[in-house]
């Protein structure tokens, strides 16, 4: 692939030319703090929540930030999930298919969240625990 193919196909990436700050803005006005503190679990929405406080914070914290955008593609504008190489880009790397739209964001609860949460965890703990243990 060409750059030039690179360049064109991120163009269709809703994080192009998108600021922290409004990607922040837009997840608040609709999920709100307390939302994307369960989701996401950054300390920056939970103490004191603001959007400057929180660019500031995630400008700064790359794993942090990549968390937010992930969540920002993903459950916000449910675009379809990357492929095992692209997953290992940063997510304002990530190419999508030309004139393929943003659905509708993913609707949340605080208890959906928790319910999710603890069903991702027991598959993992079943998952680990039928392994043989190495002693």
């Amino acid at each position: 692939m060409t750059e030039q193919e690179r360049i064109e196909l991120q163009q269709n990436n809703p994080l192009h030319g998108l600021k922290m700050e409004d990607m922040l803005t837009q997840l608040v006005d609709h999920y709100g703090w307390e939302i994307l503190d369960t989701a996401m679990r950054l300390n920056c929405f939970n103490t004191k929540p603001s959007i400057a406080s929180s660019v500031k914070y995630l400008k700064k914290t790359e794993w942090a930030r990549e968390k937010v955008e992930n969540f920002y593609l993903y459950r916000f504008k449910r675009m379809p999930k990357a492929s095992e190489a692209e997953f290992e880009m940063p997510a304002r790397s990530r190419t999508f298919a030309h004139g393929l739209k943003p659905r509708e964001p993913m609707v949340l609860t605080v208890e959906s969240i928790l319910l999710s949460q603890a069903k991702a965890a027991s598959a993992h703990k079943e998952r680990t625990g039928r392994r043989p243990s190495r002693r």
